[in-house]
């Protein structure tokens, strides 16, 4: 662990010039600019509202427009810095063939990219909430934390799954479907509490009821969403329950996942 922040430190120059050139590059000719971030959360806000008219969706007192939005900045974080962090590797190939240094700064450097449009979706919740007069509490400082677990998340992935992209290449094709797929069995469209209501309340799968929910909040993105809600919209603290069973698998693969990387990163320059 004392490695891998030392490595760090040192490499902190670089990381900022990658991370720089990550930002640069992706938007240098679009005449929108970096204002393509926070689009396409904006847009799915706006389709998951036109969806929710038809179908109910019961947001309890916050609106559903801001109640979506503030789920879909964690999920739209999660999912980019993921993706850009598999193809991390294969797309510095020639740093990676000419010189040496630690392989895991690229996927490290691609998932902090992403804070960047993260902070400027974030300028638009808060535009979102003074528009509904809706103000934070003392809460809202577990945002941050929130956040850092998220990126953790992101990491764990992207390690293993930069590694094997480097050999095969469709895993980079793959993950956009799978996390795709992924938003669906994450409270994003609809809160965490109706499936609480319908699995713990209301034992809708019978005796299964209580092991599907433990397996719901498997996945991480279960309780980041909801406790990101819980402290920047509905002045409550995390819900803690929610998050521990992604948080201790997390805990589990996170260096699983950075031994597999860095086993498997004496290979990069003669397969890449």
């Amino acid at each position: 662990m004392f490695k891998v922040i030392r490595d760090i430190y040192e490499y902190r120059e670089l990381m900022a010039v990658l991370t720089h050139k990550n930002i640069t590059v992706r938007y240098k000719q679009a005449y929108l600019g970096i204002a393509w971030a926070v689009l396409r959360p904006l847009s799915l806000m706006l389709i998951f509202t036109l969806v929710k008219s038809f179908v109910g969706i019961e947001s309890g007192d916050i609106p559903y427009p801001v109640l979506t939005f503030a789920a879909l900045l964690p999920w739209v974080f999660f999912q980019d810095s993921t993706t850009e962090g598999i193809g991390s590797v294969v797309n510095n190939a020639s740093v990676v063939k000419k010189i040496y240094l630690p392989r895991e700064i690229f996927p490290l450097t691609a998932v902090i990219t992403k804070l960047v449009e993260f902070g400027i979706s974030a300028f638009i919740l808060a535009g979102l909430m003074a528009w509904y007069q809706m103000a934070p509490t003392a809460h809202i400082l577990w945002a941050p934390l929130i956040i850092l677990y998220t990126l953790l998340v992101s990491l764990t992935i992207a390690l293993v799954g930069a590694a094997i992209n480097v050999t095969y290449r469709d895993v980079g094709a793959a993950l956009p479907i799978l996390l795709s797929l992924l938003m669906y069995a994450s409270p994003v469209i609809y809160p965490l509490q109706l499936v609480k209501d319908k699995l713990i309340t209301q034992q809708a799968a019978g005796e299964w009821s209580d092991l599907l929910y433990t397996l719901y909040t498997l996945n991480p993105l279960a309780g980041i969403i909801d406790s990101f809600q819980n402290v920047v919209l509905r002045g409550l603290p995390p819900d803690f329950s929610a998050m521990a069973p992604g948080l201790l698998l997390t805990a589990v693969l996170l260096p699983l996942s950075y031994k597999f990387f860095k086993w498997s990163e004496t290979y990069f320059a003669d397969v890449i």
